[in-house]
């Protein structure tokens, strides 16, 4: 096949792809009108863009806020290009059984370079649902932020946590570390109301047989039946689960 010539470029395409490195980077949702302020693309052409990304399901837009971010296609092509639909597809049956047994949202994040994602949500029983979407960032105080914090190489969050530590206190931040600890310790985290009022969930990590941390399982729900600490029922059945998952990759603890 012969080579392409060196500069040959279909600007459309290089323009379309800059909006999506754009919101990629920032992190968070953006509405239409922060993404026109951040590209200087005409309204009209930007339209048109961000109408055929969300058709192709390249970008998600939210019905309520109009905001959109990354969609579950960029997610697709994620997971295919680092081999981790295989990760998905042996967890999720997993996750099934864990929805069952807390009948409340169950979730399975990866690491990406704006910290913790969403990539699969079980909910199949009824029970209460978060409303959690496929490509939503996690922060560092939910419990899967704290699995992340605890588990990856430093090099690796460096930047995510001096984002996440910017407005938090020292106080706080000496709290979290000490906490850290305690995880490394006992493998499962919990967090109280990080995100939403009456809202708590539990974590715990999923290793291979070197023990990297190739995601988080996380069950959120009401306050009032997520658990609080390890000796609970609930946080039991977790804990054992979660060696059993870790132990499909080769993990021993």
């Amino acid at each position: 096949m012969e080579e392409p010539k060196k500069g040959t470029t279909i600007q459309s395409l290089q323009v379309g792809m800059s909006i999506i490195d754009m919101i990629a980077k920032q992190g968070r949702p953006l509405k239409f009108s922060d993404i026109n302020e951040l590209t200087n693309i005409t309204k009209s052409n930007l339209y048109k863009y961000l109408n055929t990304f969300t058709q192709l399901g390249i970008l998600y837009r939210d019905k309520e806020s109009g905001s959109y971010i990354l969609g579950s296609k960029l997610i697709e092509y994620g997971m295919a290009a680092t081999a981790e639909e295989n990760v998905v597809d042996r967890v999720t049956p997993f996750m099934q059984e864990i929805n069952i047994k807390s009948l409340s949202t169950v979730l399975y994040s990866t690491w990406t370079i704006n910290g913790p994602m969403i990539v699969k949500e079980v909910n199949t029983k009824q029970g209460f649902n978060i409303g959690a979407q496929v490509g939503t960032f996690l922060p560092v105080l939910s419990a899967t932020g704290k699995i992340f914090a605890t588990f990856l190489e430093e090099q690796t969050i460096n930047e995510w946590l001096e984002k996440e530590f910017s407005n938090m206190p020292e106080e706080k931040i000496r709290q979290f570390k000490e906490e850290c600890n305690s995880i490394k310790e006992k493998e499962i985290s919990f967090a109280q109301e990080p995100i939403v009022s009456s809202v708590s969930s539990v974590a715990f990590p999923v290793f291979n047989y070197k023990k990297k941390l190739l995601g988080v399982i996380t069950v959120v729900g009401f306050s009032n039946i997520i658990p609080t600490s390890e000796e609970e029922e609930l946080s039991q059945f977790l804990i054992n689960i979660s060696q059993e998952i870790s132990g499909s990759f080769g993990y021993k603890r």
